[in-house]
C-alpha cells in the first residue's frame, strides 16, 4: 500500500539496489577488482551518512525542528556499539596471550587483563561502570537505540515543554552536543577521553575474513538499514503523523488551537529522528575503525543540516542526494585524490580549499535551486510545483496561502 501510494520510494528501493549490486560485482571479495576495499568501505559509510540526513530532515524538513546535534546521537550509537567490539576483540587477544600460561586464567584474571589493556592508556585499572554490558552483544545493540532515544527524550521533554522554538531551539541542541563532546573529552567518564575508541574494524571472531569481504558485508548492512529507514521515514510522513507534523512546520499555534498535542508530536518525531541517526552511527564507526569525542564537534551537526538544504528539505531522497554528493566530493577532496590545480603563481591544494567550495555550493544552490538538487530531479521528470496564490499563511514555503484558505 505505502510503496503503491509513493512510486517514488520503489524507485529509490530499486536504485539503491542496483547500487549495491554493482559495487558488490566491482569490488575485489566478490567481483572484478574495480572498486577497491577503501573505496567500498566510502561508500558502505556514505550510505550510513545519508540514513542520519534522512532522520534530519524528518526532524527538520518535515517537522520544522532545526536541530544542531543529530550528530551527537549518530556519535553515541558508535559508542555504543563500539565499547563491544572493542570489549571482544580485547577479550580474544587477552585470552589468546594467556592461554599457554601454565595454570589456565580465571575469569577474573580475564576481566583484568581486558581492563588493563583497554583503559591503561588513561591510567585506569578498573572497569567503568558504563561498560557492564559491554561483553554482551545483543544488550549493547539495544543500547545502541536507548541511550540516545533517551537522551532525546529528556532534551525535548524539557525544550518542548517550556516552548523553546527557532532559533533558541537550534543553539540549545548546539549546547547540548558541545557540553557531550566536553564531557567525553574527559579521561575518567569511562571511555577513553581524546584516544576514543579504536581498532573497531576488527570485528570478534572475524579475525581470519579478510577487509575486503567484511567491507561488502557492512555495505549491504548500510543498504538494508538505509532502505529500512527511508520506509519509516515515509510510513511517518505519508499518514496522518505527517499532515499533523507539517502542519506544526508551517503553523504551531493554529495547531495548537486546533486542538492536537503540538509537544507530543515533536517530541515522537525528535525521539524517533535521535534513534534513526544512531543505528547509523553504530554501523558507520565500525567502518570507519575508530571514534572519538572529535565525532561530536557541533560542526559535524551544522555539515548535516547543510547536506540536506543542499539536497532539498521535505523531500527524504533529497536528504539522501545531498548527504552522498556532499560526503563524496568531501572525500575526493580531502582524500588527496583530486589533483592540484596549478594556476603559477599560487598552487591550489584541494583540501585546503573543500569547505570553501561547499560554502560556494550552498550559496549557489540556495540562489539557482532553492528547493534543493532534488528539485532539479523533478525538473527533468517534467514535475512542477502547484501554482500558489496570495501570500504565506506560514513561515515555510509550502505553507496554504491567503487565497487557497478562501478557495
Amino acid at each position: 500500500m505505502l510503496i503503491r501510494k509513493h512510486p517514488s520510494v520503489m524507485i529509490f528501493l530499486a536504485l539503491l539496489a542496483v547500487f549495491t549490486i554493482a559495487v558488490t560485482l566491482m569490488s575485489e571479495a566478490y567481483g572484478s577488482g574495480v572498486v577497491p576495499t577503501s573505496t567500498v568501505k566510502t561508500l558502505g559509510k556514505t550510505l550510513c551518512l545519508a540514513l542520519a540526513a534522512v532522520a534530519m530532515d524528518l526532524v527538520w524538513g518535515y517537522a520544522g525542528i532545526l536541530s544542531l546535534g543529530h550528530m551527537a546521537f549518530f556519535a553515541l550509537g558508535g559508542y555504543m556499539i563500539g565499547m563491544w567490539l572493542m570489549y571482544a576483540r580485547t577479550g580474544e587477544i587477552v585470552a589468546a596471550t594467556l592461554a599457554n600460561a601454565p595454570i589456565p586464567p580465571t575469569a577474573e584474571e580475564l576481566r583484568q587483563g581486558i581492563t588493563s589493556q583497554i583503559f591503561g592508556v588513561v591510567g585506569s585499572a578498573d572497569l567503568p561502570l558504563t561498560w557492564s554490558f559491554a561483553g554482551s552483544l545483543p544488550m549493547q545493540l539495544l543500547l545502541v537505540l536507548a541511550v540516545p532515544g533517551l537522551l532525546a527524550f529528556l532534551f525535548g521533554w524539557l525544550a518542548f515543554r517550556s516552548r523553546v522554538n527557532g532559533v533558541y531551539l537550534s543553539i540549545l541542541t548546539q549546547a547540548m552536543t558541545l557540553a557531550l563532546s566536553l564531557w567525553l573529552f574527559q579521561n575518567d567518564n569511562g571511555f577513553r577521553g581524546n584516544n576514543g575508541l579504536s581498532g573497531l574494524q576488527n570485528i570478534p571472531g572475524l579475525t581470519e575474513v579478510p577487509q575486503s569481504v567484511i567491507s561488502i558485508w557492512f555495505l549491504w548492512a548500510s543498504a538494508l538499514l538505509l532502505a529500512g529507514g527511508y520506509l519509516l521515514a515515509t510510513w511517518l510522513t505519508a499518514g496522518k503523523f505527517g499532515s499533523v507534523i507539517r502542519a506544526i512546520r508551517d503553523d504551531e499555534t493554529r495547531v495548537r488551537f486546533l486542538g492536537y498535542p503540538v509537544e507530543g508530536y515533536k517530541l515522537t518525531v525528535f525521539t524517533i529522528s535521535a534513534m534513526i541517526c544512531a543505528a547509523a552511527g553504530a554501523l558507520y564507526y565500525p567502518q570507519a575503525g575508530i571514534i572519538n569525542p572529535a565525532e561530536l564537534a557541533p560542526i559535524a551537526s551544522v555539515y548535516l543540516a547543510v547536506w540536506v538544504a543542499i539536497g532539498g528539505r521535505g523531500r527524504l531522497y533529497g536528504a539522501v542526494i545531498g548527504a552522498m554528493v556532499v560526503s563524496l566530493l568531501s572525500s575526493w577532496f580531502t582524500g588527496g585524490r583530486a589533483p592540484a590545480l596549478d594556476l603559477g603563481f599560487y598552487r591550489v591544494e584541494w583540501v585546503n580549499w573543500w569547505q570553501v567550495l561547499l560554502g560556494l555550493g550552498f550559496v549557489a544552490v540556495t540562489l539557482f535551486a532553492p528547493r534543493g538538487l532534488s528539485s532539479l530531479m523533478d525538473a527533468l521528470a517534467g514535475l512542477r510545483p502547484p501554482r500558489r496564490l496570495g501570500a504565506d499563511l506560514g513561515p515555510d514555503v509550502s505553507a496554504l496561502r491567503e487565497k487557497e484558505a478562501e478557495a
